[in-house]
């Protein structure tokens, strides 16, 4: 056996020996021994360096560092999940799958693990990238730590497709957690708070052999790629197993939210004797047509539902309510507490969301109060022991004036909570909206933090987001904690801002009430800020899913002329305020005014590209038929229910080419 054949044997030996010892729990060889096939790897890699293999079992051990994570766009977007914490709520989302899909819908149900989201990316059967969940939109590359978890495969087996994403949680077992801070305690180290914040932390670790040694536990539950042949949610994870991934055994199929609730009630009680922190069940519509048919809705997967257990309340004592100030003004009452353990997490704060929250649980200062965190990452006060309330005390008495800027607040009718209206000169807004401006899923300007906007304003440098273009590095560098080379990151940063396309400019403005979809779909129908700012309120009413208040709004932010001349500056400035001339050469009206229903199977485009087509020219797409579609575009295995209230309201049913043709 010559020296290449002898290292690669070796490297199948030991994928088999971790596979055993940490996917099937069964090892075949005693520590010491897979211990001394190693370094006997590693012996004849270091003599030959020409057969280097970057996913071999000697790299599990780190080495590599990295200084800065590089940003990666997600494939296909990893939306967070509804949650639900009733079986009413199970119904109500079942009456909504029933009005979209046809037939019998059964149902995976699966853990929900507690951990750091990842999605990981194969080729060949060997992993090229670990990329963290981010904002979901976009994540960090961590695959030179993600390299050093055991259960995560390097090189796969069976027959796995030529190219996927497989995505997970990285857990931290709560064996090694307490073996960590044991160490850390030992050590006279402060331990860590709890196993989901480390296993998060651990990732962006610069040291890849500190990863190594974090007894990390890489969960997998989603296989994402073209043309899988996969058919269903639970072949989905019984494939993944045999391809060497490590899959919870606990996951079941289901025919009824019944049978839901059976494993739901029986894991409420037995989640304790998991090795992971798990916070729930999620259940997912088990047909994968079926879920494209579903869809998604601007954040969440319309096929898939978290169920929360029951949330973890404690009781502590409220020592004051101080006010807070959004960057719309918006002010927000905030509960400080003792501080007290509570799911994990030390809690100091908790919202108190607005006055009629306070004055409808009759929340004082000094009370004892019964704080919960539930699906919420914020935790929140749910009610007051009124037993322990001492006999001197007094109703809150809720602010008239803004705490930062001393103007008096406003409260418009049917609306919740306070606002300052000083926009011009209240601190926390000028900053807040600047913030906003930079944020990742805005403006995305890298070398710029909240922290450093909020020095910029303080030290005069800029009091609105239009003053960032002004910036030079001679006036950055003397800023605290700024060297020269972070401040010609932060002027760069800025500079390459001007490539972000228009829709993320107008959700950057900050107008309020247009979010990432209503910025889309306002930016789709006029194309430039010119014809965004000439609408009339009656014309932005009728753009596809804008209503009054939102109309209003936009009104209201183009009608101050700060707000315009600000906008002037930024198009000056080079900043994306039309649709580029690249996207507008792939859009046409040809389907302007038509609504579409997509159902079945396609061959020559999928699903997705499908419904892109049809936005790009000009189309709507809906997910069930009414008599205001224009056509089904029907594909192989199209639901029979569609098809009867098709041809009951007499709606044209077209083929994929009959569509492919329209479009041409």
């Amino acid at each position: 056996m010559n020296t290449e054949e002898q290292i690669n044997q070796l490297r199948e030996e030991l994928r088999q020996h971790n596979h055993n010892y940490y996917i099937l729990d069964a090892p075949t060889i005693s520590d010491y021994e897979f211990d001394m096939k190693l370094k006997e790897l590693q012996a004849l890699e270091d003599k030959h360096p020409e057969y280097y293999d970057a996913n071999s079992p000697t790299l599990r051990v780190g080495g590599g560092v990295t200084k800065n994570f590089e940003t990666v766009v997600h494939e296909e977007r990893m939306y967070s999940l509804d949650n639900s914490y009733s079986k009413e709520d199970l119904l109500d989302w079942e009456k909504r799958i029933k009005k979209i899909v046809d037939g019998e819908v059964n149902y995976t149900c699966e853990l929900k693990y507690d951990g750091a989201s990842i999605n990981l990316t194969y080729e060949n059967g060997a992993l090229v990238s670990a990329v963290t969940r981010g904002d979901g939109i976009q994540g960090d590359n961590v695959t030179t730590n993600v390299k050093t978890i055991k259960s995560v495969p390097l090189k796969l087996k069976g027959d796995y497709p030529p190219k996927f994403n497989i995505r997970g949680e990285i857990v931290l077992p709560y064996d090694g957690f307490t073996k960590m801070n044991q160490e850390r305690i030992a050590a006279g180290e402060e331990p860590y708070a709890n196993p989901r914040n480390t296993a998060s932390g651990s990732l962006k670790l610069q040291d890849s052999s500190e990863v190594a040694k974090r007894p990390l536990d890489c969960l997998l539950y989603s296989i994402k790629g073209d043309r899988l042949g996969i058919k269903t949610q639970f072949e989905n994870l019984d494939k993944a197993r045999q391809w060497g991934f490590k899959v919870p055994v606990e996951s079941k199929l289901v025919k009824n939210i019944d049978e839901v609730l059976e494993f739901v009630n029986y894991w409420d009680e037995h989640r304790h004797d998991l090795p992971y922190e798990t916070d729930g069940v999620v259940i997912k519509v088990n047909d994968l047509q079926q879920q494209d048919e579903l869809g998604f809705t601007a954040k969440a997967p319309r096929w898939a539902m978290a169920y929360k257990f029951k949330a973890e309340q404690v009781a502590t004592v409220l020592n004051e309510i101080t006010y807070q100030v959004g960057r719309t003004g918006a002010i927000t009452p905030v509960a400080n507490l003792d501080p007290v353990l509570l799911a994990g997490t030390t809690v100091k704060r908790a919202s108190l969301h607005n006055a009629d929250q306070i004055e409808k649980l009759d929340i004082r200062e000094g009370d004892t109060v019964f704080v919960e965190k539930g699906g919420e990452i914020i935790p929140k006060i749910v009610g007051v022991d009124f037993q322990k309330r001492s006999q001197d005390s007094q109703p809150t008495q809720y602010i008239t004036h803004c705490p930062e800027c001393h103007t008096e607040l406003i409260r418009k009718e049917g609306e919740a909570q306070h606002y300052c209206p000083n926009d011009k000169g209240c601190p926390p807004q000028i900053i807040g909206r600047i913030q906003h401006y930079i944020s990742r899923k805005a403006m995305d300007i890298e070398g710029l933090g909240g922290e450093t906007v909020a020095l910029l304003v303080n030290e005069g440098l800029i009091t609105n987001y239009a003053d960032l273009y002004d910036l030079r590095k001679e006036q950055v560098i003397p800023l605290e904690r700024m060297a020269e080379k972070s401040a010609e990151n932060l002027v760069s940063g800025i500079e390459k801002s001007k490539e972000i396309p228009f829709e993320r400019v107008l959700f950057a403005l900050g107008i309020r009430y247009v979010g990432e979809t209503v910025a889309k779909k306002l930016v789709k129908h006029y194309k430039t800020i010119d014809a965004i700012v000439n609408a009339s309120e009656e014309e932005l009413v009728n753009v596809d899913e804008i209503g009054i208040k939102i109309a209003q709004s936009v009104k209201e932010f183009f009608a101050s002329e700060e707000n315009r001349i600000l906008v002037k500056r930024l198009e000056e400035y080079g900043v994306q305020l039309e649709i580029s001339a690249e996207k507008l050469a792939n859009q046409t009206d040809t389907l302007s005014g038509q609504t579409f229903v997509v159902s079945g199977v396609f061959e020559k485009v999928s699903r997705n590209e499908l419904k892109k087509l049809i936005e790009d020219n000009g189309g709507k797409v809906s997910s069930s038929i009414s008599s205001k579609t224009s056509y089904v575009v029907a594909g192989a295995n199209m639901g029979p229910s569609k098809l009867e209230k098709a041809n009951k309201l007499e709606v044209p049913i077209i083929s994929e080419d009959d569509f492919l043709d329209m479009v041409k």
